[in-house]
């Protein structure tokens, strides 16, 4: 690892194609309703940062593979570290929908 690593941001695109690899996976919108519904990633659900403790709604299995993502990046970090004390073992930060560069649903 080097002396930048920690600056670098997830990606978002790379995290997206990760997650339609391995079976079960939850694309996870960790938005607001409102955001959602102005566009989201086809396939993701929609659990807002501030409601993360109703996740067993998509995902009740502790090892089920999470990838998690917001509009820029802070609140999936968030939720990621939330998810982990939760128990989830299998969290991944995949960072803002702000630079992904594939299909929107509305």
């Amino acid at each position: 690892m080097g002396f930048f690593d920690f600056l670098k941001q997830p990606d978002i695109n790379q995290g997206v194609m990760d997650c339609r690899k391995v079976p079960g996976a939850v694309l996870l919108d960790v938005r607001t309703p409102q955001e959602y519904r102005g566009g989201h990633i086809p396939g993701s659900r929609n659990v807002p940062l501030q409601s993360i403790d109703e996740v067993a709604s998509v995902a009740e299995k502790k090892d089920t593979a999470l990838y998690v993502y917001c509009q820029s990046g802070a609140r999936s970090h968030q939720a990621a570290a939330r998810l982990r004390r939760m128990g989830y073992t299998n969290v991944n930060d995949i960072g803002g929908i702000a630079a992904y560069s594939g299909e929107v649903e509305r």
